[in-house]
Parts: structure tokens; sequence; C-alpha cells
């Protein structure tokens, strides 16, 4: 990574040639007196310092999306949209060469870090944060951040509902997940049967008419590589059992929806291997 070089001052005092006559009138040569002062180094700036963990912030969703983040922290018991629940180092080094913080590789280093770590923070098996609207995003320096020598990456967590919006949240999310009424909380919930064009993601407290139940693992379906299996396998592969998650729950085990949202192509080669089963909830 290219670093902004430290600029010296040097300071430089001015020659005087002086000369001096003989008993012969004949002039000696002109003695050069010349001095100077020592260079005065420039003492370059401290890197700005690591973000906090836990901090607050009241970001919008394009905020939160975004590669960097200048936001002020805010008071965690007043109301906010993101909560920092991991702060980290970057490795900046590649075979013995500076990358810059922007770089691929830096990148998928935070994009593989965020994730694992949101659900200890949180309290939450992989299946409860996969029911749960709370999601990872994260943030590194800017360019000129990281020549200055910041090294840092920064995990939140948000709470995504609707059309790319940010939930307001007003509480601490440390261990939010632990405890049945914070899984209800920040649970899953559709504003439609899912596949249909009605249908969107929001928290289960705004007006919704289905919920996701539970997870399909679907990653044995792809084989030892992990490859996309193909959309007649994962369709195919969570039908009996949503079914048989939304008849477990309902009031007439004979009269009952269901639902199943599996992942496309694209969604599986980003790392969603699973599906989820849905069940109507008029609540």
């Amino acid at each position: 990574m290219r670093r902004l070089a430290v600029l010296l001052a040097v300071l430089l005092a001015g020659a005087l040639a002086l000369s001096a006559c003989t008993s012969d009138d004949k002039k000696e040569p002109a003695a050069d007196k010349t001095s100077s002062a020592p260079p005065t180094p420039v003492v370059a700036a401290p890197p700005p310092p690591p973000p906090d963990k836990d901090a607050c912030y009241r970001l919008s969703y394009d905020e939160a999306v975004a590669p960097t983040s200048d936001d002020r922290a805010v008071p965690c018991k007043k109301s906010h949209t993101s909560q920092t629940f991991a702060v980290g180092k970057l490795d900046l080094l590649d075979n013995g060469h500076l990358l810059r913080v922007d770089a691929d590789a830096v990148q998928k280093q935070v994009a593989q870090q965020c994730p694992d770590k949101l659900g200890a923070y949180v309290g939450a098996t992989e299946e409860q944060l996969r029911l749960s609207l709370l999601r990872p995003v994260w943030f590194t320096p800017t360019v000129e951040q990281s020549d200055a020598g910041a090294e840092w990456y920064r995990c939140d967590v948000i709470a995504v509902t609707g059309d790319k919006q940010v939930a307001k949240i007003d509480r601490d999310l440390s261990g939010a997940l632990k405890q049945p009424a914070g899984r209800a909380e920040f649970a899953m919930c559709g504003t439609a049967q899912p596949g249909t064009a009605a249908f969107k993601r929001v928290l289960c407290r705004e007006a919704h008419t289905w919920k996701a139940i539970s997870v399909i693992d679907l990653a044995d379906k792809a084989g030892k590589h992990g490859r996309w299996p193909g959309e007649k396998v994962v369709q195919a592969a969570g039908q009996d059992a949503c079914q048989a998650a939304a008849r477990a729950i309902a009031s007439d085990a004979l009269d009952y929806k269901w639902g199943y949202e599996w992942p496309t192509k694209d969604q599986w080669q980003a790392g969603q291997d699973y599906g989820r089963c849905w069940s109507p909830d008029p609540a």
C-alpha cells in the first residue's frame, strides 16, 4: 500500500565570502565559510484510532452498506440503527507486498470475519439468526486513513426491514437473541406469501401476514465442492420438511397453508446454502 511520504523541511543558512589582503597587496583566495542548520524532521500525525466496540450509530440504509463510514457514535440508550459488535485488524500484506485497503483481498477478509462473529454477539444459534432480520455490515478505513496508518475493520449489526430500510433500535443488541422475547422482537415476517409480488421481508412487529418458521439446510445437496446443485434440486429439497413444519404449528392439522423459499443461484454463490419454511401468521 502506498503510504504518504513525510516531507522534511531543511533550513539552509546563506554563505558569505570574505576576502583579505596580504602585505604585498596580493589577494588570498576567498574562503568559503558556509554554515547550515540541521534538518528539522516533521513528525507524522498518529493514525486515526480504531472504532469502539459496542458503539451505536444512526445510519441510513445507504450508509450502512457503504464501505466506509464517518458518522459519529450516539448513546445506545437513544434511538439508533446500528451497533458495533466487533473491531479487528486488517492484514494488508500479501507475499511481502502492501495491499490497498480497498483491494478485493482485503475486503474479502472482512466479508468473512464479520458474519462469522455475529451469532456469538447476539447470542443466537445459526438457525435463530437466519430466522431473524439482524444482519452484519462492515467498514474499513478510507484510503487516506489507511495511508496514515489505520489498519482496523469494524463490524456492525443492523435490522433490515421492508424495502431497503434499517429499523430504529433503542436497546443494546449484545445478547439480543438469547431470550424468546428478543427472538420475537427481531423475527422475520412477510407482507404476503413468499414468492408473490407483494412479498417483502419485515420485522414481525410491523404489519404482516406470514412468518418464517424454520430453516432447511441444503449444503449436503451441493456435494463436496459446494457447487450450485440446480434449482430443481433445492426446490424439491424443502417441500416435505416445510409442509411438516407448518402442520406441526397449525391449529387444524387438516387445514393449513405453508410456503418454502429456496435460494437462487446468485444467493447460493454468495453463501446462502439454505432455504426457509413459512406459515401464515395473521397476528
